[in-house]
């Protein structure tokens, strides 16, 4: 049974979050796995609690995603 975790940062659209999740299970049903094994867990992340090169992504990405 798979289990896939993704890590978005906090804000980020439910619709968007639905699409990954149809999306992801779709491919692992593609490869012949039922979708009902499939398993995805989305985790909200805040910016501050997030580092991308030493940086805080609340610094380096203030004008970029969800919590802008």
């Amino acid at each position: 049974m798979p289990m896939v975790q993704i890590n978005v940062w906090k804000g980020f659209e439910e619709e968007k979050i639905e699409y990954l999740i149809k999306n992801i299970t779709q491919a692992f049903v593609e490869v012949d796995v039922p979708a009902q094994a499939v398993e995805i867990l989305v985790n909200e992340v805040p910016k501050s609690h997030w580092g991308v090169g030493g940086e805080l992504c609340s610094v380096k990405f203030k004008d970029v995603g969800p919590g802008k």
